[in-house]
């Protein structure tokens, strides 16, 4: 690609705060509908079906999404997603509206999943703004600054789980669901507006398909098997979206676990309100990383955090302590943007740009592919296997009750502790093999984007 035209940049920041507030809205729904299903029917099961559902969908609907990124405006992209989210929105407002409030209790009636059907696509409809984000930073944004960019777009993240976490808790405790989707859609039209004001330059607003600087027979669709040619070409790169592929098959586990934990601890708001604070480290990393960037080899950044995080995760609920569990989600929180950054750093150098809707949207869906199983297996698994051999009498709390504790919550925590020593072997594997030195050495030959 050229350079980026100018007013590029200013284009940059105006889409940016877009995507944040429309990140608040859609996180605060779904924040919200989680803590509403376990509260209504406390059942653990739920929210673990919830999440696999919710993955299985993004999975589904991500490499159609990056089509549509790579073969539009990406404006026009963004607009559409949240006039959809808007539909979807409205349709379970009707719907909660219309249904006698003891029905959500019953964990079988077919109006309490349609409900959160609706919701979870509106949800799932905002995530095409993740896919084009990234590939609005490449072309909007200079190569030597990227990184930054990226460390911009953890930090508008970030400040979405503080406004998220304490807004949902407070609107669920205040007025149900109800109030929840009532903000969204008046969040969404704001949104709406605001996006429609925004005026790319003429090479960022064509579609990346049809730009100068596409191959020739690039066409419309979502040609899977030319993305996979892209891929395959970059030494590593399918290593690397295996890599995340089972870092995000462990990350199920605190999908489908982490809320029911809290909330076993706290009560909504409280739980709530400690996520807005935890999330304050996901906006400091943003900042550090826009002001330090990643350095020259992001992929051993992304290494060292995994290290880290994975260590955090292994120790974070060893006690039922509401402090241990604050200080291990600030931990996760302000190393989760490097990953982040690290990974779409590479990605944005070594993938060509007319690819990189279908690539981050391939990816996307690769990596999601693996948490829905740990998601539906993890529900189950914990309420009816693990949390009765924790209990009083189970196997567990006979072997390790006397220093760990017994009861659901540390059933639920110890399943914590394994998903957390398993992904430290897991990426110290990683850290040594011979995919990992190839698709660095590939990062550094590769010399300025074209």
């Amino acid at each position: 690609m050229s350079d980026p035209a100018p007013g590029a940049m200013r284009a940059f920041y105006s889409l940016l705060a877009n995507n944040a507030v429309a990140g608040v809205v859609n996180y605060t729904v779904w924040f919200a509908l989680t803590f509403w299903v376990f509260l209504e029917t406390r059942s653990v099961f739920a929210t673990g079906m919830i999440a696999g559902v919710f993955l299985v969908l993004t999975a589904v609907f991500a490499v159609w999404f990056g089509s549509l990124v790579d073969h539009h405006s990406k404006t026009r992209v963004m607009l559409g997603s949240s006039l959809a989210s808007l539909a979807l929105y409205a349709a379970g407002l009707a719907l909660l509206l219309a249904t006698p409030e003891p029905v959500f209790r019953d964990v079988a009636a077919p109006q309490l999943w349609l409900l959160i059907g609706l919701v979870m696509l509106g949800v799932i409809a905002g995530n095409v703004r993740n896919i084009a984000l990234p590939t609005l930073v490449t072309t909007l944004v200079p190569e030597d600054r990227r990184d930054r960019a990226n460390g911009l777009v953890g930090m508008a993240t970030g400040i979405g789980f503080l406004t998220t976490s304490v807004v949902s808790g407070l609107l669920v405790a205040w007025s149900g669901m109800s109030g929840a989707l009532i903000f969204a859609l008046g969040m969404t039209v704001l949104v709406v507006a605001q996006l429609a004001t925004v005026r790319l330059p003429a090479d960022a607003a064509a579609p990346a398909a049809h730009s100068p600087d596409a191959p020739a027979g690039t066409g419309r669709g979502v040609d899977l098997a030319g993305t996979l040619k892209v891929v395959a070409a970059v030494p590593g790169l399918f290593a690397l979206i295996l890599f995340a592929t089972f870092n995000n098959f462990l990350g199920g586990v605190f999908m489908a676990l982490m809320d029911a934990y809290g909330l076993s601890l706290m009560p909504v708001e409280a739980w709530g309100l400690l996520w807005g604070g935890v999330s304050v480290a996901f906006i400091v990393a943003g900042l550090v990383i826009a002001r330090t960037g990643l350095g020259p080899r992001p992929l051993r950044t992304l290494m060292i955090v995994n290290l880290l995080m994975w260590g955090v995760a292994s120790v974070f609920t060893l006690w039922p302590s509401i402090a241990l569990l604050a200080a291990g989600c600030a931990a996760w929180m302000f190393l989760g943007p490097w990953a982040e950054a690290a990974e779409q750093t590479t990605l944005q150098k070594v993938v060509p740009y007319e690819r990189q809707g279908r690539v981050f949207g391939f990816a996307q869906a690769v990596e999601q592919a693996a948490s829905p199983l740990t998601a539906f297996l993890i529900g189950p698994l914990t309420q009816f296997v693990v949390i009765p051999l924790m209990s009083e009498g189970g196997a567990g709390a006979a072997a390790i009750g006397g220093w760990f504790g017994t009861g659901p919550e540390r059933g639920m925590a110890l399943v914590f502790t394994l998903a957390g020593l398993i992904g430290l072997l897991v990426t110290v594997l990683a850290f040594n093999s011979r995919p990992y030195r190839r698709l660095s050495n590939a990062y550094a030959a590769s010399g300025p984007s074209s």
